[in-house]
């Protein structure tokens, strides 16, 4: 049975877990406070609790859904060789300032794989609500299905990915390399909105604003993806 690693137990780490344990797929949930912390969501989950080490180490795939910044936390070691999924966005007011981010000299998943140079980073789950994520998964075939974006440098990564998303629910659009993932990271067209009903602002879906999602088709989303012009980030305030 293929076995999905999650690092982070927050809402996205939680929400691509319930879609797992659905595709039959085993999961390894993982956070910084260790596995007892989680014990009663892993077995509500129906998931194994493990320490960020087990985690990487039992996956065919490796979510890193933590704040970005904290990212130089993560081991490198047991990540090495591992297709790393980083759903991780730059939120200054939580995250700090980070110099390169702001100068546009990488992009996020870019500063991600500086980190784990052993590892193959695909850009992922970044632009949809968690909340979205569990409303939006349909079945393969389905008429109403969402498509996600993708970006990486590896291409048997993508493939991997890709593959893994698929399951989960969701068609995918490859945007190219890791340079490319600013098209779909915060303030651009294909971040967040398009799954909306209902335009909303950060805090608002911070406050746990319902909202079920609309389908994104793949054409849509291609279109989004393409018409993206970078945001300059170091006018981030959020």
């Amino acid at each position: 049975m293929a076995t999905l690693g999650i690092i982070g137990s927050g809402n996205i780490g939680t929400a691509l877990a319930k879609l797992a344990v659905a595709a039959g797929i085993e999961v390894v949930l993982a956070n910084s406070r260790g596995p007892e912390s989680l014990r009663d969501k892993a077995e509500e989950l129906g998931v194994r609790a493990g320490t960020v080490a087990e985690a990487s180490g039992a996956g065919d795939w490796v979510v890193v859904t933590i704040p970005l910044g904290r990212y130089a936390e993560l081991p490198a070691e047991p990540l090495a060789g591992k297709v790393v999924i980083d759903t991780m966005n730059y939120y200054p007011h939580r995250d700090g300032r980070i110099a390169r981010l702001d100068s546009e000299a990488v992009t996020t998943a870019a500063l991600l794989q500086e980190h784990l140079p052993e590892s193959h980073t695909v850009k992922a789950f970044n632009n949809i609500s968690a909340a979205n994520i569990v409303t939006l998964a349909r079945p393969s075939g389905s008429p109403d299905r969402s498509a996600l974006p993708i970006a990486g440098n590896d291409a048997d990564a993508k493939a991997s990915a890709t593959a893994l998303i698929q399951a989960l629910g969701f068609d995918v659009l490859d945007v190219g390399p890791l340079t490319e993932s600013w098209r779909f990271e915060t303030e651009t067209p294909a971040y967040v909105t398009p799954y909306l009903n209902q335009a909303s602002t950060p805090q608002q879906r911070a406050g746990g604003n319902a909202d079920p999602g609309k389908p994104l088709p793949l054409d849509e989303l291609r279109m989004l993806i393409a018409d993206a012009h970078r945001p300059p980030v170091a006018d981030r305030a959020f």
